[in-house]
């Protein structure tokens, strides 16, 4: 990993040089007697290359920012979308690992030098390498199988430095997610950083999910067997990827995995008073027996309460049509500003679509549904746009918003069709109230 800001502004600034310079090639092969439609082509694929050379290679807060891009590649058109959706994808559990005379360094700082003797077997080849750290799988000394993941040396030091300059390229990543503003997310994905970097706050995080989830017939959490604070060591699970069941899933397991991973959103603030806020597919897997296994705990928003009741409340007056209501409710909760005037059903008609997937018993998630969604928020002549930008997100609403997003992404990437006004009706405080 880069370590030093210097070297990895210079990287991230050959995104936005490279972009220029192949426009400018772009119109060389135009003048020259190309067609629009494959200059247009090849310099896309050659982009997504690039983006993902250098998010990956940097690791840090740039592989993260790509991997929170990747959940919302459903939303950009089909004639744009396929070579950035197979380069962020690559992002989402894949990354160049480091050598295995650094990972032995790190895990004698962590574990002590006689770390190798905790286990009766330890692979140098990284399972996988992902934005901070890479997991080795190993045996424990009581022959449990497990996963090991290490964090990169420098990676803290890299995280914060690379979100600060991404966000002066900001413009340049907007098409990658349509209808979301990149601005904010960075800055929210810069918040939480800090928390991801301590493993032993991550074993606490995932070793409360699996007390809570504990004997639960469809979602498993791997138990912690040891922890420290750059090193985290849990049990091992087999299972195939939410990535690999995107690109060639059964219809079967595409359902079963949106809906596991609906109900796992929905249901864990109730159960554990956390809820998992890292959502893309690499942190999910479909185990042989049909549970949803989760993974990577870095990243959690603490609803003690579980999920705020508002929401629901929000969502059952949007599919009643009940505009004034609505419009009242969200100027009590902040999410118009005081003095902001509003025509209550421009905010009807452009929450009500998002409210969609709970108005019907069977929904159908779809990358059309998606890019709808995206172009009707996004479209700058339209009133929903205005609408949008009128509207406010208290800070409090930030993190269960966007993972929200990001897991409907997910759904949506998926194809999955399931009841969610089921799970809904069940989890979601506020929402099946009596009036």
């Amino acid at each position: 990993m880069p370590r030093k800001t210097a070297a990895r502004t210079a990287r991230l600034a050959s995104i936005p040089l490279g972009v220029a310079g192949r426009a400018v090639g772009g119109w060389g092969k135009r003048l020259a007697g190309q067609s629009a439609e494959a200059v247009s082509a090849e310099l896309s694929a050659r982009t997504a290359e690039q983006l993902f050379a250098v998010l990956g290679q940097l690791k840090g807060g740039a592989m993260k920012f790509g991997q929170a891009l990747s959940v919302f590649e459903a939303a950009v058109p089909d004639e744009l979308a396929e070579p950035y959706r197979e380069a962020l994808t690559k992002l989402q559990a894949a990354a160049p690992p480091m050598s295995a005379q650094t990972t032995h360094r790190v895990l004698a700082q962590q574990l002590g030098r006689g770390w190798a003797t905790r286990f009766t077997e330890f692979s140098d080849i990284p399972a996988a390498a992902a934005s901070i750290g890479q997991v080795h799988r190993a045996v424990w000394h009581d022959g449990r199988v497990v996963a090991v993941k290490v964090q990169y040396p420098g990676a803290d030091e890299a995280l914060l430095s690379d979100l600060r300059q991404l966000q002066r390229f900001s413009r340049l990543f907007q098409p990658f997610a349509p209808g979301m503003e990149i601005k904010p997310l960075l800055q929210e994905l810069t918040d939480r950083m800090v928390e991801e970097l301590d493993y032993r706050a991550e074993a606490e995080n995932q070793r409360a999910f699996a007390k809570a989830f504990a004997g639960d017939p469809e979602v498993l959490v791997p138990r912690v067997v040891a922890s420290a604070p750059k090193v985290t060591i849990t049990e091992w699970v087999d299972g195939r990827p939410l990535a690999s069941i995107i690109r060639d899933g059964t219809r079967e397991e595409r359902d079963t995995a949106g809906r596991l991973l609906s109900e796992f959103h929905f249901s864990s603030p109730a159960r554990a008073g956390l809820l998992h806020s890292d959502p893309h597919p690499g942190n999910f897997m479909l185990t042989a027996d049909g549970r949803l296994c989760v993974i990577d705990f870095g990243a959690v928003a603490r609803l003690p309460e579980g999920l705020p009741r508002p929401l629901g409340a929000m969502t059952r007056l949007s599919l009643q049509g009940r505009s004034t209501e609505l419009m009242e409710l969200m100027r009590d909760e902040g999410f118009i500003r005081e003095g902001m005037r509003l025509d209550p059903d421009h905010v009807l008609a452009y929450l009500a679509p998002f409210a969609e997937p709970a108005s019907v018993e069977t929904f159908h998630f779809t990358r059309a549904w998606m890019q709808r969604q995206a172009e009707r928020v996004g479209d700058l002549r339209g009133q929903d746009f205005k609408t949008g930008r009128s509207l406010n997100l208290p800070p409090q609403y930030l993190l269960v918003q966007r993972v929200t997003a990001g897991a409907t992404g997910i759904l949506c990437q998926l194809d999955a069709q399931f009841s969610m006004r089921a799970i809904i009706s069940r989890w979601q405080p506020g929402f099946a109230d009596e009036d």
